[in-house]
């Protein structure tokens, strides 16, 4: 199956004194993969699911391996490591120029419905269309 790759230009705003990534722009750099998966590959927009819907993080794993610097190309990918009634277990892994690993892990996401008065989500299963989308990027 396929994997969903972007790229991303490690910039300015990245990195910190050292000269780095500081290591909360990577959740952001990981945030935003989760973000254009959902909008380019199945066809999920943020912009319209959050009306009722979200995709709230619920368990996140990263191993940061090696630094990645300013001007770097880094190559993101998102694959889905197992599909659940309402939820999602995805791997990623971002590499720099070198195709040397900066950071790995896993990243669980919840299918939710917000209540009517948006107080309140609960988790809710995954249409069996969605279900088919998703699958395309189980390895």
């Amino acid at each position: 199956m396929a994997q969903f790759i972007k790229q991303e230009k490690v910039r300015f705003k990245h990195i910190d004194y050292a000269g780095i990534v500081f290591y909360p722009r990577f959740l952001e750099m990981l945030n935003d993969l989760v973000e254009d998966w959902f909008e380019e590959a199945l066809d999920r927009p943020f912009s319209s699911m959050h009306e009722t819907h979200g995709i709230p993080t619920v368990d996140l794993k990263v191993q940061f391996k090696n630094p990645a610097r300013l001007g770097e190309n880094l190559t993101k990918k998102l694959w889905v490591i197992e599909l659940k009634n309402s939820s999602i277990i995805c791997g990623f892994e971002f590499e720099n120029n070198a195709k040397l690993t900066v950071l790995s892990g896993e990243v669980t996401l919840v299918n939710v419905a917000f209540n009517t008065d948006r107080n309140g989500i609960k988790a809710e299963a995954f249409s069996d269309e969605m279900r088919e989308v998703i699958r395309n990027y189980e390895l």
